[in-house]
This record gives structure tokens, C-alpha cells and sequence, in this order.
């Protein structure tokens, strides 16, 4: 699993590539949640994601809740649609912010900020 975190526009983007499974989901959560506990904005790039497990799925949720616990938003870009067919299916997609790419999924952060007041 390849991480690569940058910042544009005062917000993180996370692109990930390689597969999320048990033995990568943990080093993601590692690398991800402390970004998305600072209370600003992310996007995560899983468009080099080909595959993901029910381990990436907790991680994703578990990155989730830390957004939600912090006021930040999560915005995940790219996901494939096997993968977004796994989680429509198990309910996870609810939860999350989608977006085509990496400027619209910027676009949707600063809306929300603005809908909630915190922009």
C-alpha cells in the first residue's frame, strides 16, 4: 500500500494505492487518522484501489467517525464500483461524502462548511 498525502488549499488529500485489506488497513488508519482528526476538511483519493476488504471497510468507518468526532469532513474520491457496491450494500456509503475527483470532492467540502457555518 502506497500513501501519498499533500495539502492544496489548506485541505489534505490522501491518495491511496494498492489493495486495502487486513494486512494494510491498520497502516492506512495509522497514517490517515491523525489528518483527519485536526477538524478540517480531507479527501481520500481511492482510485488506485482495487481491492478492499471488510478490514478497509472498518477503517474506513473508523476514519469516519474521527471526522465526525473532530467536525471535519471525509470525502472519498475514485472508489471503483465494485468497491462502491460494497458499500452501498453494507450500508457504509451512508456515511460518507462522494465525489468524481479531487476538485469536486474540494468543491463539496467547502459547501458543507458553508451549510454547517464553519467556513
Amino acid at each position: 500500500m502506497d500513501i501519498r498525502v499533500q495539502d492544496r488549499d489548506g485541505l489534505k488529500i490522501a491518495e491511496l494505492v494498492g489493495d486495502i485489506d487486513g494486512k494494510t488497513a491498520s497502516g492506512v488508519l495509522d497514517a490517515l487518522a491523525p489528518i483527519v482528526s485536526t477538524g478540517k476538511g480531507m479527501i481520500v483519493d481511492m482510485s488506485g484501489v482495487g481491492y478492499m476488504s471488510s478490514a478497509g471497510l472498518r477503517m474506513l468507518l473508523t476514519l469516519y467517525r474521527q471526522a465526525a468526532a473532530s467536525k471535519s469532513l471525509l470525502v472519498l474520491v475514485g472508489l471503483s464500483e465494485e468497491i462502491k457496491e460494497t458499500m452501498d450494500t453494507t450500508g457504509f456509503l451512508t456515511h460518507f461524502i462522494l465525489a468524481g475527483d479531487i476538485q469536486t470532492g474540494m468543491q463539496a467540502i467547502k459547501n458543507e462548511g458553508r451549510r454547517d457555518g464553519t467556513d
